[in-house]
């Protein structure tokens, strides 16, 4: 019998979404791993910092960069609730992160498979290899329910 080694961190990442919710703060978590290891994590923290680089993914780089004392997370994975945004794109490239996976898509302000799909460009000088659709319907559902509870 053979086992699949391959484990999703997207609960860790929903769960951290869920603190951002709580917080008033749009509903995104995001967490680094590193050889079965959480190295990294966040969740939006824009309105509390008055931060608009206060992003999970930017967190989560902030924090795995800091306890693993490199600039480079060339051996990490990024999983995050939501398709990053073109600054997060332009982080994920610029610490190296080797794979990237997603909850739901963000048509209107993702930068990976949506927008400016920034991974594909001739200037970025990595891209990560991506997994989109995690526990999608969970990340986006969050979201939604964000969305509307603050129009009501």
């Amino acid at each position: 019998m053979t086992t699949d080694p391959f484990q999703s961190y997207m609960p860790q990442a929903l769960a951290l979404a869920r603190q951002a919710a709580d917080s008033g703060e749009v509903p995104v978590g995001a967490v680094i791993v590193r050889q079965g290891e959480i190295v990294g994590q966040g969740y939006n923290l824009t309105r509390t910092n008055n931060d608009p680089s206060a992003h999970a993914e930017i967190a989560a780089i902030r924090q795995a960069c800091s306890a693993l004392n490199t600039d480079r997370l060339e051996d990490c994975d990024l999983w995050v609730t939501l398709e990053p945004c073109t600054m997060c794109a332009g982080a994920i490239a610029h610490a190296r992160i080797r794979r990237l996976y997603y909850g739901a898509s963000d048509p209107k302000g993702g930068a990976v498979e949506s927008g400016v799909n920034f991974f594909a460009a001739s200037t970025c000088h990595h891209a990560p290899e991506v997994y989109a659709g995690f526990e999608e319907s969970e990340s986006a559902s969050l979201l939604k329910g964000f969305f509307k509870n603050r129009r009501d």
